[in-house]
């Protein structure tokens, strides 16, 4: 199981001492998952010098800002995450919907910073990572290899991204900046939904010992850090907005891509009873239809089910077509929709400005919302809550791919408008599940071909996951890995001696 992150004990003492003299020469402290999520934890002395660390400097101090509760500067901190609450006007439907910035995350203006430290530091404070001698491969569709890249030079560890071809340009030209060496981008064939292709690169890399594969497919990490302090985030935001008492937090959306961030579903289903909706492509119907094929919403690769994802706690699947992601991402971003929005629907300068903090997944997600309050027929007192992964600067070259793609290089206001209507305000109910337990057995069975079948689980270990005692006794590796944290830190001295 060393491959999926389940430990908490030391494994190798000497690979664990190696490290602790290296964080010790490079001043690395390292931040536990209490105070990722639930930063007034942080240390006085750590905050007073971040005030003079810029949020995109790979200084380890950023450490402490991989969490939820950043102002709009990426500096300063907040006492509620950030979030937008979107009009109906926009939304077409009664229910409240909220989403939560992960633009605001530093360095990598994406949330998929605090997955990669989530899946790296359990295999740091156990031993089983040398940040001199290992180098750290991050298989992804785009921000978690940015994400891993960035947390790999913090660390002063060589990182490799691995990432489909076909990611937006500038994601490629992130990891340009920030990697050691051009080498260390790795482009697999294909586009979103080549998963496999990203895994057999990595599956060649992991012959050489030297290189240690950060699944976010299958690092329990991921799924903890996520239910830990991505689902404290959005209680922190549904208690600010529920001032009243009277609001259902009735359903958590995310695309589940690697499975991570809908982990934090399954915390406000505990809190709050919450649906969990997970959205996937139309284009490629994996968990809907056993089905497949190529899409551009990027950041939900699929064609396959996450070892993460606890497919027994979902409650709908909505399918989400990238056509209606990339024309609503013109809408927003183009002044001829923005201009439509404001004179024909009367929305806010404020939340059109707010539509620039929305990428292709975000879109996803938002419909994926919109889907779920028409099918459950929510009214104003009921919250859907989701994320924005990232936001539209990650996608300025795909919109004119997009606006040739669908309209023939021509977007104007009337355009605009037909595009809004169609996949916003007049959205179908069609491609929406309710899962039932054959339902919910049939897509868990789907991951057995990429498990056990192609990635050695075993049979064992992967029908563990049925049983909803299996991710409440993982939960118990959270306070074991900060008791680890704070013994690795004592042991290098570091936060002492600021």
């Amino acid at each position: 199981m060393a491959k999926l992150g389940l430990e908490k004990a030391i494994i190798d003492s000497d690979v664990y001492a190696n490290t602790v003299r290296r964080f010790r020469e490079e001043g690395i402290v390292l931040p536990t998952f209490a105070q990722l999520g639930d930063p007034s934890q942080i240390p006085d002395k750590i905050l007073d010098r971040l005030e003079d660390v810029g949020p995109d400097d790979p200084d380890p101090l950023n450490l402490f800002r991989v969490h939820w509760f950043l102002d709009a500067d990426r500096k300063s901190r907040t006492t509620v995450p950030g979030y937008v609450e979107l009009p109906s006007s926009l939304t077409g439907v009664d229910a409240r919907i909220v989403v939560l910035l992960g633009e605001r995350f530093p360095m990598i203006t994406a949330h998929k910073v605090l997955a990669a430290y989530g899946c790296i530091v359990p295999r740091v404070i156990t031993g089983q990572f040398d940040p001199i001698h290992n180098r750290a491969v991050w298989p992804s569709t785009g921000n978690y290899c940015r994400g891993g890249i960035a947390i790999s030079k913090i660390l002063q560890c060589r990182g490799v991204a691995v990432l489909p071809e076909g990611m937006s340009q500038e994601r490629f030209d992130w990891l340009e900046k920030w990697v050691n060496d051009p080498s260390d981008i790795i482009r697999t064939f294909g586009s979103e939904s080549n998963v496999k292709e990203i895994y057999d690169a990595c599956n060649a890399l992991d012959e050489d010992p030297q290189n240690i594969i950060f699944n976010q497919f299958c690092e329990f990490g991921n799924h903890l850090v996520h239910y830990h302090c991505t689902g404290l985030a959005f209680e922190s935001a549904f208690e600010d907005l529920n001032t009243s008492g009277n609001l259902n937090l009735a359903a958590f959306v995310s695309a589940t891509g690697s499975a991570g961030t809908i982990g934090a579903g399954d915390r406000l289903k505990d809190s709050y009873g919450t649906k969990i909706v997970a959205a996937e492509a139309l284009e490629c119907p994996t968990m809907l239809y056993n089905g497949f094929g190529e899409h551009n919403i990027q950041g939900i690769g699929d064609k396959h089910i996450p070892y993460i994802h606890n497919v027994m706690n979902s409650d709908f699947v909505a399918g989400i077509s990238d056509a209606a992601c990339d024309s609503l991402f013109l809408v927003f971003n183009q002044s001829e929709g923005r201009q439509m929005l404001a004179e024909k629907h009367g929305i806010s300068a404020a939340t059109i400005e707010s539509l620039a903090s929305f990428g292709l997944s975000s879109i996803c997600n938002i419909l994926g919302a919109v889907k779920t309050a028409k099918h459950m027929g929510l009214g104003s007192d009921d919250v859907i809550m989701t994320v924005a992964t990232d936001g539209a600067a990650m996608y300025a070259t795909e919109g004119p791919k997009a606006m040739n793609k669908y309209y023939e290089g021509t977007f104007d206001s009337t355009i605009a408008e037909q595009a809004f209507s169609k996949y916003m305000l007049d959205q179908d109910l069609e491609h929406l599940l309710e899962l039932s337990t054959i339902d919910r057995n049939r897509v868990f069975n789907l991951g057995y071909f990429t498990w056990v079948e192609q990635q050695g689980v075993s049979l064992e270990d992967f029908e563990a996951r049925r049983d909803q005692d299996y991710w409440r006794n993982l939960r118990t590796l959270i306070p074991a890995w900060d008791e680890l944290i704070e013994q690795f830190n004592a042991e290098t001295g570091v936060l002492e001696a600021l």
